[in-house]
């Protein structure tokens, strides 16, 4: 089975500088080794001077059938990544002036682009109606300093995991209406963040709900953002749209987030026996 996906996020329209991402991927899932691959690519813009992160990678995961109900799936990744920014469009404090900039800096630019490459691995165990995993990136810690000076990355942490606590399906045709709750924790120098989501699918049609935010222990009490999504699956093909609304302090000043996907599966060969889905929403 092969798989392509295409996504773009436009994140915060309304502030100068927009954030925005573009990412493609493909996957290939090879049967007669129970294994995995497929690469990742992703184009990260923001900000007024462009400041860019761009990652190219390939990844690697085998299923371990551990027993009847129970499977273990540990990956790995690797990337090459470029961080870069247009010097060009910033306005440094010296520029500044009354009645607006002068012109001119005195500040030395430094690097335009910085080079390096990262390293990722995962462990996600799941049966038929549950899933949990965790994952570690930027374990080789890539330098993204742009002034001859070292910036590494801190290790990021990810816990993850889920469950679909309805399922409904008719005799040997597919399940056709699940009903699904999932997290996702991450863990980056002193920074935390938990996404909370609830999940409904009911052919062809799905809906869902995020919030962000850690509301006993974050700064701001209400959180960072809810998320809405609604999805369309079409045999093989899947859109889907979600929208961001800001919660925080920000609320009046980001205009959200918009965020389309499209992703097509396709058989390349047939298929010997059934191959175990995690069952993790699938937009």
């Amino acid at each position: 089975m092969d798989r392509v996906s295409a996504v773009y996020r436009n994140q915060w329209p309304e502030l100068p500088g927009t954030f925005v991402t573009y990412s493609f991927s493909y996957d290939h899932f090879f049967e007669n080794f129970n294994s995995g691959v497929g690469i990742l690519l992703l184009n990260d813009v923001a900000g007024t001077g462009d400041l860019s992160l761009t990652n190219v990678g390939v990844q690697y995961s085998y299923d371990i059938t551990v027993s009847e109900i129970l499977h273990i799936r540990p990956g790995i990744h690797f990337n090459y990544t470029q961080q870069g920014i247009d010097y060009f469009k910033l306005t440094w404090n010296d520029e500044l002036a009354s009645g607006g900039t002068t012109g001119g800096t005195i500040e030395q630019p430094g690097e335009d682009r910085k080079s390096d490459v990262d390293f990722s691995a995962s462990l996600l165990g799941y049966t038929e109606r549950y899933w949990l995993g965790f994952g570690v990136d930027h374990m080789l810690r890539p330098d993204y300093g742009l002034y001859y000076t070292e910036a590494n990355w801190p290790i990021k942490v990810s816990l993850f995991g889920g469950a679909q606590i309805v399922k409904r399906g008719r005799l040997l045709n597919p399940i056709d209406e699940t009903l699904s709750l999932a997290f996702y924790f991450r863990h980056q120098w002193v920074y935390n963040q938990l996404d909370l989501g609830l999940y409904w699918f009911k052919a062809p049609l799905m809906l869902g709900f995020w919030y962000r935010g850690i509301p006993f222990i974050s700064d701001d009490p209400r959180g960072d953002a809810i998320a809405f999504l609604v999805g369309y699956k079409m045999d093989q093909l899947r859109v889907g749209y979600s929208y961001d609304f800001t919660i925080s302090n920000l609320v009046s000043s980001t205009g959200g987030a918009h965020e389309i996907s499209i992703t097509y599966e396709f058989k390349t060969t047939r298929e010997k026996r059934k191959i175990r889905m995690i069952p993790c929403p699938e937009f």
